[in-house]
């Protein structure tokens, strides 16, 4: 018994998915010199190993990850961890974007991955902004696709169900959407989850039953209970943004990252 629950990453974390074991190689995936210090420090609050595992993400599938960003900060723990045996595709923002952050973080990302080719060389960049952009994958291969963050960001585009219907397409039936991102407590209007940043989980499992999806288990794994939601700046007043500057940062970094869902969504076997 005690080896059982050795193995198991946290059986309160994961209670949902049961027993999941970390997919081999994310160990060394997580401690590889190609990632800083400030990225490892993030680690305690983002949980890695246990959100991966819970996604039941393995070494040899075809995974997607949606809008890196310019540090991709799941792309240093993804790459490696999928180079030898499985595909890793971000999606990225186009190059065409009238958006300048947008460009220049392709930019930066692009910077990061010629860096290190023994680490990132084998990561396929593609593009993701409907209703140009939505090819993020050959339809029907990915094992996975994974977003960290970004519903918000769709929300205030407007464009969330064309993105949802784009990561469905990619996946094969029975294949995997895994979500993470700010959470609001439940009744807030969309005008103020737009504004604060932190949207609830009645609107994300809303937005992707409505592409096909069936949603399959929530998980506190990435809950942080000291983020009241509540912020001058939203969800940005908080740590890595820290928007505020100095005013009553060690309040904000006492609270840490924000309080997050993580939600697992299945393409249906019959899913077309």
């Amino acid at each position: 018994m005690r080896l059982l629950v050795l193995f198991c990453i946290s059986a309160l974390a994961l209670a949902q998915a049961g027993c999941t074991h970390q997919p081999p190689g994310l160990g060394q995936a997580l401690s590889g010199d190609h990632r800083s210090d400030e990225s490892r420090a993030r680690d305690v609050y983002r949980h890695p190993a246990e959100t991966l595992a819970f996604f039941g993400v393995r070494d040899d599938m075809s995974v997607v990850e949606i809008w890196p960003g310019p540090r991709g900060w799941y792309t240093e723990i993804l790459a490696p961890l999928l180079r030898e045996n499985g595909k890793l595709y971000a999606a990225q923002f186009p190059p065409d974007s009238d958006i300048p952050f947008y460009t220049r973080s392709l930019e930066k990302y692009r910077n990061k991955l010629a860096s290190r080719p023994d680490v990132y060389d084998r990561v396929e960049i593609t593009y993701l902004y409907p209703p140009e952009h939505t090819a993020i994958a050959p339809p029907g291969s990915a094992d996975a696709v994974l977003t960290f963050r970004n519903v918000h960001n769709w929300a205030k585009a407007g464009n969330a169900d064309a993105v949802f219907r784009a990561m469905y397409e990619a996946l094969k039936p029975g294949g995997i959407l895994g979500v993470v991102e700010h959470r609001a407590r439940p009744g807030l209007s969309l005008e103020e989850q737009i504004s604060n940043g932190y949207m609830t989980e009645k609107y994300v499992i809303d937005s992707a039953t409505a592409a096909g999806f069936a949603f399959e288990a929530s998980s506190d794994i990435n809950a942080n209970p000291r983020d009241s939601t509540d912020h001058p700046a939203g969800v940005w007043s908080l740590p890595p943004t820290l928007r505020n500057g100095q005013d009553k940062i060690d309040y904000y970094l006492e609270i840490g990252e924000s309080d997050r869902m993580t939600l697992k969504f299945i393409k249906p076997a019959n899913g077309t």
